[in-house]
């Protein structure tokens, strides 16, 4: 259960990050396109984590926590965008993109197992 509220509380904090990151943005076009890309994966990651928690099913909760993984990679799609296309400074985004990768092997992992445990 503390693994559990661990993760909600992680995932959390890095959909505030992306909040905050994208409120930093400058006020051009293609950083404001990424950054309403960026704010809909990056938040819907938790969103997804909290639905998941809450299933009616295991197939249920797979599907979820599935959704949440593709969410997470998406999330790392739009931070390294950011980032190669120098809308933002490396040292800005180095540990959010960090962040992101982490989260979304941590989920990867867990739909993986799930995956399993529901074939068995």
């Amino acid at each position: 259960m503390k693994q559990e509220n661990d993760l909600s509380k992680r995932l959390y904090n890095f959909a505030l990050k992306i909040v905050l990151l994208v409120r930093t943005l400058p006020k051009e076009i293609a950083a404001h396109e990424i950054g309403r890309q960026l704010i809909r994966s990056g938040t819907s990651i938790t969103a997804n984590y909290e639905e998941a928690k809450g299933a009616f099913s295991k197939d249920d909760f797979t599907y979820k926590l599935n959704t949440a993984f593709k969410e997470a990679r998406e999330t790392n799609l739009w931070l390294r965008l950011l980032n190669d296309s120098k809308i933002m400074k490396d040292n800005q985004l180095n540990e959010v993109i960090k962040e992101s990768e982490e989260i979304r092997n941590i989920l990867g992992k867990g739909v993986k197992t799930a995956k399993s445990r529901s074939k068995s």
